[in-house]
């Protein structure tokens, strides 16, 4: 089992505040012979169409030497991730998880915004403070 991120807790707490169910933590996927694991699954009901939402979510902290070592890593694990996910028929809808802060300096480069108008790509921005959701972007 791989270890969980420094923002791993937090997330899921963020998540539980929004009204989210956590699921599984961590959501383990059987591919062939290999074990995949993705940090947290979490399940949101939604009264007004009697079904609930379902999604996977991958945690990533942007703290390592370099950002941009990082964010190559991220978005190879959501596009390994997504395509199992969509292999297996899942119902789960994939999300990487970052910090307002990454997500905000991200968003101000060129090549932060060049990923982040990918119609594909889904975050879930947070706040670590405060342990709380500040943004959707599907």
């Amino acid at each position: 089992m791989p270890a969980k991120d420094i923002y791993h807790n937090c997330v899921k707490i963020a998540l539980l505040k929004d009204g989210w169910t956590i699921t599984d933590d961590p959501l383990s996927l059987k591919v062939g012979q290999k074990d995949i694991f993705i940090d947290l699954a979490a399940e949101k009901l939604l009264v007004a169409e009697k079904q609930g939402v379902k999604i996977a979510v991958e945690v990533k902290s942007f703290v390592g030497k370099s950002e941009i070592e990082d964010l190559k890593n991220a978005l190879g694990q959501y596009y390994l991730y997504d395509k199992i996910l969509k292999y297996l028929n899942s119902d789960k809808n994939l999300y990487i998880a970052i910090r307002k802060a990454v997500f905000q300096r991200l968003s101000a480069e060129t090549i932060g915004q060049i990923i982040l108008s990918d119609q594909n790509l889904k975050l879930i921005v947070f706040d670590p403070n405060l342990e709380e959701i500040t943004r959707w972007i599907n």
